[in-house]
């Protein structure tokens, strides 16, 4: 084939307890992209959709970019690929989009070169976009994008990332508040060091919120859902965070907290009915204090990218 289209699903990572550990993917948002096999060797991005004019259309700078970039190095080809990025979530929101960028970049590039490597092995090169859109090459956000699922990142050196099975009804309402949070940012004003006290606490639930998936046991996924280390110096970031936590837990939230390094906010619950009041109650609570914001309700994705044209 000589072009494709490819959607890739935004992601919630941390998921309260599990800081750069944890995450999982959802239905949607998600971004797109559009590949087209050029003549001319190297990476160009010929426009980008949806991101008011923000991001770089240089590939070296763009994450899809230089995760495609990355990857056809990798392989020793010089195919020339012309790119279109629909961004189809907000920038700075706490999903996971610029790793929803780079991994349907690299999905798309492998899918076009005839799929030479598995979809696993495409992981180091969608974090080379998180490298470069935060500093660090993280893969809570980028690891269940590609893989789906809701998945652990046990170690980085080496590169060791586990898949969790989750109960068929739990769903995912996410509130992305109309404001901003840069994520170098929401990293620099956490602490470097962390009591033995809390790291107890956080073991117990990163421990019992594995269980609670795996069991699968609702009220302990909900009773784990709580984070003593990141949420409480983050929180201040976003505006009436209590009061938005509070009126999940109000409306039958297992457990609320930020999604990534926010400022989207996330709740777990057992049926699309109850997810779609919690959505509307966290809703309102921002709407309180003169903040729009914008309501996703969606199960665990499994999937993770997909071929859409």
């Amino acid at each position: 084939m000589d072009s494709i289209k490819v959607f890739a699903p935004a992601t919630v990572a941390n998921v309260a307890c599990g800081f750069d550990i944890f995450g999982f993917a959802v239905d949607n948002p998600g971004d797109e992209i559009i590949l087209h096999k050029s003549t001319e060797p190297g990476v160009r991005i010929k426009a980008i959709v949806g991101d008011e004019g923000r991001l770089p259309k240089q590939a070296e700078r763009n994450t899809a970019g230089i995760a495609i970039q990355s990857y056809l190095k990798h392989i020793g080809s010089d195919q020339g690929v012309e790119a279109i990025l629909h961004k189809k979530m907000p920038l700075g929101s706490g999903l996971g989009s610029s790793a929803a960028s780079a991994v349907a970049g690299v999905f798309a590039i492998n899918e076009l070169m005839g799929r030479p490597l598995k979809q696993v092995e495409l992981l180091p090169f969608a974090m080379e976009g998180e490298r470069l859109a935060c500093g660090s090459a993280h893969a809570d956000n980028v690891a269940p994008s590609l893989m789906g699922g809701f998945v652990v990142i046990r170690s980085y050196n080496p590169l060791d990332i586990i898949t969790v099975n989750t109960p068929d009804q739990l769903y995912a309402t996410i509130v992305h508040p109309e404001i901003e949070v840069n994520t170098k940012d929401a990293r620099q004003i956490l602490k470097n060091e962390v009591s033995m006290k809390n790291t107890i606490i956080q073991m117990g639930n990163v421990a019992g919120l594995i269980a609670g998936l795996m069991k699968p046991d609702y009220d302990l996924i909900g009773r784990s859902m709580v984070d003593v280390i990141i949420e409480p110096v983050r929180a201040i970031l976003i505006p009436e965070f209590n009061e938005v936590k509070q009126a999940a837990l109000d409306a039958g939230a297992l457990g609320c907290s930020i999604s990534g390094s926010g400022p989207s906010m996330f709740a777990l619950s057992r049926d699309p009915e109850t997810a779609e009041r919690i959505g509307q109650s966290m809703r309102s609570a921002f709407r309180a204090v003169g903040i729009d914001s914008e309501v996703y309700v969606s199960g665990i994705n499994h999937e993770g990218p997909r071929v859409i044209g």
